[in-house]
Order: C-alpha cells, then sequence, then structure tokens
C-alpha cells in the first residue's frame, strides 16, 4: 500500500486505510500491549501509517497501548485521537459531551502523557457539545495548533451547519461519521458539504460493526459490546444477517474475503475518504489492507448499494448525539 490520501486541503498525508483502536479498552496489561504490538507491526508491515483512538476507550487503555506501541516509531505514524467524554465524572456535571475550552486544554494534556507524545497528528471533537458554540470549541483548538500540542483538527458526527461555523474559524481536517455499505445516511448531509469546503471523511465502522465481515452467522457469535446494539437486535438479526449475507456472494465471486468487499466499497466512494476498521488481530490488518487492490464490478457495487435501505435497526445506540448542531455564540 504505497499511495496516500491526504486530510483535507493542506492536512496530512494517510495510508488509504487506517487502523481503529477502539477494541483495546479491556485493560492495559501485558496481554492487552502484546497484542496491541502485533496490530502496529501488522499495520507498518502492510502500508498502513494512520491510527486512530480515543480517551474514552477503556478509558485511557487504548491510548496508552498505542503509545506503547508506536514507541520508537512514532515517526512511521500519523496518530488521531478525541476528546469530549469527561473521563471525570465526580466534577463534570454532563456525563456525556463536553466541549468547553477549559475542559479541552485538561484533555489534551492528558492524551499527551498516555500517548507518551509531545503532540498528536489529529485532534478530533468526539461529539458535539449541544450547550457550547463550535466556535468556542475550535477557537481553542486553534490555540492547540499554535502551541504545537496539535498538529489538525478535526470532528466527528457533526451537523452540516456546525461543520461550516467550524471551519470558519480554523480549517477542520477531517469529519469522521459512521459510513459503510449498512450506513449511508451521512451521504445527503455531511459528504456534501465536507466536499464543499475540502474535509476529508474518516469513515468509522465502515465493516458494520462486524456484520460485513463474514464472522456473524448466529448470535452466538456477537461480542459482548455488540450485544445492545439495535442491528443485533433479536427482532433485527434474521433480516441483517440475509443482506450480509449478500455481502459474503459478492466475495466468493471474487474469491476474497466479505470485509475486503465492504472496505473496497468504502474506498470507492473517493480518494477523500480514508476508512478506520478497527480489530484487535493482526491477521484482519493484512487483510483489511488489501481491500486497496480490490476491483468491484458495476453490477456488484449496484448490489450493494441496494443493502442500507433494508437494514433494520438504527445504526447507533445514542442516535440523538449524531448531527449535532452547536448553539450560537450567545445564545
Amino acid at each position: 500500500m504505497t499511495d496516500q490520501r491526504r486530510l483535507g486541503t493542506d492536512g496530512p498525508w494517510v495510508s488509504p486505510i487506517g487502523v481503529g483502536f477502539m477494541s483495546f479498552r479491556a485493560g492495559a496489561g501485558p496481554q492487552d500491549e502484546r497484542a496491541a504490538h502485533k496490530v502496529v507491526d501488522a499495520a507498518l508491515e502492510s502500508g498502513i501509517s494512520f491510527f486512530d483512538t480515543a480517551d474514552v476507550y477503556g478509558p485511557e487503555h487504548s491510548e496508552i497501548l498505542l503509545g506503547r506501541a508506536l514507541r520508537g516509531r512514532r515517526d512511521q505514524a500519523v496518530v488521531a485521537t478525541k476528546f469530549g467524554n469527561p473521563l471525570d465524572r465526580a466534577t463534570n456535571p454532563d456525563p456525556r459531551i463536553d466541549g468547553r475550552p477549559e475542559y479541552l486544554r485538561s484533555a489534551i494534556d492528558a492524551s499527551l502523557r498516555r500517548l507518551d507524545v509531545d503532540h498528536v497528528d489529529l485532534y478530533y471533537l468526539h461529539r458535539v457539545d449541544p450547550t457550547v458554540p463550535i466556535e468556542d470549541t475550535v477557537g481553542a483548538l486553534k490555540e492547540l495548533v499554535e502551541a504545537g500540542k496539535v498538529r489538525y483538527i478535526g470532528l466527528s458526527e457533526a451537523g452540516p451547519n456546525t461543520i461550516r461555523r467550524a471551519h470558519a474559524v480554523h480549517p477542520i481536517a477531517a469529519i469522521q461519521s459512521e459510513w459503510s455499505l449498512f450506513s449511508r445516511d451521512i451521504e445527503s448531509s455531511t459528504v456534501p458539504v465536507a466536499r464543499e469546503l475540502g474535509i476529508a471523511l474518516v469513515p468509522y465502522s465502515p465493516l458494520g460493526r462486524a456484520w460485513l465481515t463474514g464472522t456473524v452467522r448466529s448470535r452466538d457469535d456477537i461480542e459482548e459490546q455488540l450485544a445492545a446494539h439495535p442491528r443485533f437486535a433479536e427482532e433485527n438479526f434474521e433480516t441483517n444477517r440475509a443482506l450480509a449475507a449478500e455481502v459474503a456472494a459478492v466475495a466468493e465471486e471474487l474469491e476474497i474475503r466479505p470485509s475486503q468487499v465492504a472496505l473496497a466499497w468504502v474506498l470507492g466512494r473517493g480518494t477523500d475518504v480514508v476508512p478506520i476498521p478497527g480489530t484487535r488481530h493482526p491477521e484482519y490488518v493484512r487483510e483489511n489492507a488489501g481491500a486497496r487492490t480490490v476491483e468491484l464490478s458495476g453490477d456488484q457495487v449496484s448490489r450493494l448499494e441496494k443493502l442500507a435501505d433494508r437494514v433494520a435497526g438504527h445504526r447507533s445506540l445514542q442516535p440523538q448525539n449524531l448531527g449535532t448542531e452547536a448553539p450560537a455564540p450567545g445564545a
């Protein structure tokens, strides 16, 4: 994987596929550390340079493990992390989202310590705070860029108007949202605005939270953290299993893995798209990297693009936090 894609008009160049570190949240012990090292090894060997984490994954474990795994080879990686979900529940009245400048200033310092780095390449507001003007949050992020703690700024699951307002304060390099064959709602909202402004798109869960990997055949195959997700609910399971089987059928035609079909489709949405599938398994990292060379026929794309409208269940456990618009200054 030698080609690169750019995050934003003036942002960093990264591999076309990244690695999400959300799976590394159970702990930071020796076994977890070995697994993280193996994933990073496999990524770098496969030409993957882009790693995505967040302070809330664990919380904290994911950042710690990624920092340890990159020790001695930080210059080979583009590191993204996120803030906005307070880790100190006792001192913050909102246990879910905090976009206040004073909070993000402490959050970045904590993330830098956990990652054991002097800067992060891309720093996202994890979710938009519905009580804080985006101008205030991005203004403080701009100060972090000027201080050298952050290179580029991103937003996750922000509404179109909020994206515009944020970009007017400081260039936004990337917008992170869920985007896959099973989740395409951002195509009529986020995607047009991002492309108008020259902002890259970083799809998380591009494998449909495991549905598009070909590994989910019964409810016994669901990982514990996904059991409560609407798309794995008993009343939705068989509908979504049948749709996933259609992806597997295309994969069989091409003699590749279903995950590679799903990632090839996402990569085909444009050169401004960089998906970040997450895994704890180095063999899946290598498999995902192979999606870059997959070519889907027009007929296969047409068949695949009929799936999203038939998927059962909402894409999120917290739909109220998706596409949020920040309040106006002074409101």
